[in-house]
């Protein structure tokens, strides 16, 4: 009996061996044929120039094209659910932000919770935003900032791209912590010529968006959305110094659908550790106002799942929803 029932266990893990090498043997030959990379943004946009930029350092390193195709819509999230309903097998791949972190929440209609069906492949960079002031409002400084928002709730106006979009929840949670109350003017189309004529007065706003005017002195730099400061704006406290516990920082990686073999994410990890650690890609992505960042899969899918919940928590709060 004891001798059957060694038998039996050793035939089993022969059978789980053997139907396991099939997923190995295409894990080291991966990629034996073009990736597609999707991008939920449209051409020409700092997350398409990321996407681009780490294509070709992937394509140069792994010897396949990685192919970045543009599906804008819904905040990255058509582009989310066109990549968790792919085949699982690496060849298609999603550059992943922040906004997709945001939409779990945003957007409780989806069809796809993100983090239940993606997996986190690698992290590329982190990318703070800068509060910015037009130099009309006599805050200039941060804490001076705060002080006179304090002194004169309601009186100042932030634009943003539009409800809920990042810029929106990093001035929601700003309030949350400091109490601040300023009056957001939600803009559909670009709001930086109005920023400039002090008809809003200050905005979170993307640091290669306005970087030239604040070296112009069009435009004031208060504070970065970050715990740490800008390599590209070293000068700029970040607002964490001031506001401990404070970091808004967008953020770009890589996921695939969730079932992808994890000697495929894996190799995928390493290579892209591989290529932002580059000399020439470091300074790239830095002179795109962004901070270059590597991770390990876990660690890059904790962050994903910890974002998940705290701008859940901020959009519960603060009310907000979309059409």
């Amino acid at each position: 009996m004891a001798l059957a029932r060694r038998r039996f266990v050793h035939l089993a893990a022969s059978a789980a061996a053997t139907a396991t090498l099939p997923r190995l043997a295409a894990a080291l030959d991966y990629p034996a044929r073009p990736v597609r990379l999707i991008v939920g943004f449209p051409a020409g946009t700092g997350p398409d120039v990321i996407a681009r930029l780490i294509g070709q350092r992937l394509w140069d390193r792994l010897g396949q094209q990685f192919i970045v195709e543009n599906r804008s819509g819904a905040g990255s999230s058509l582009a989310a659910q066109d990549v968790v309903t792919a085949p699982a097998d690496g060849y298609t791949l999603l550059l992943a932000a922040n906004a997709n972190a945001v939409n779990a929440s945003l957007y409780p209609k989806l069809s796809f919770n993100f983090v239940r069906d993606t997996t986190a492949v690698g992290m590329i960079c982190s990318a703070p935003f800068v509060l910015v002031a037009n130099p009309a409002l006599p805050a200039k400084t941060f804490p001076e900032f705060i002080a006179y928002a304090k002194a004169n709730p309601g009186k100042i106006d932030m634009a943003s791209p539009g409800v809920g979009t990042t810029p929106h929840l990093m001035y929601e949670l700003l309030k949350m912590m400091t109490g601040i109350e300023l009056v957001h003017v939600p803009y559909r189309g670009g709001y930086v010529a109005d920023l400039l004529s002090g008809q809003v007065q200050v905005a979170f706003s993307t640091i290669t968006q306005v970087i030239q005017y604040v070296r112009d002195g069009k435009l004031r730099a208060l504070a970065l959305s970050s715990a740490a400061r800008s390599d590209v704006l070293p000068d700029v406290p970040a607002i964490g110094e001031s506001v401990p516990g404070y970091d808004a920082s967008g953020w770009f990686g890589i996921c695939a659908p969730k079932a992808t073999p994890a000697a495929i994410t894996d190799k995928l990890n390493q290579t892209i550790n591989a290529i932002v650690a580059e000399p020439d890609m470091r300074k790239r992505l830095v002179g795109l106002g962004v901070r270059p960042l590597s991770m390990t899969r876990t660690q890059f899918g904790k962050l994903i799942a910890d974002d998940t919940e705290r701008w859940a928590k901020v959009i519960r709060e603060a009310h907000i929803k979309v059409d």
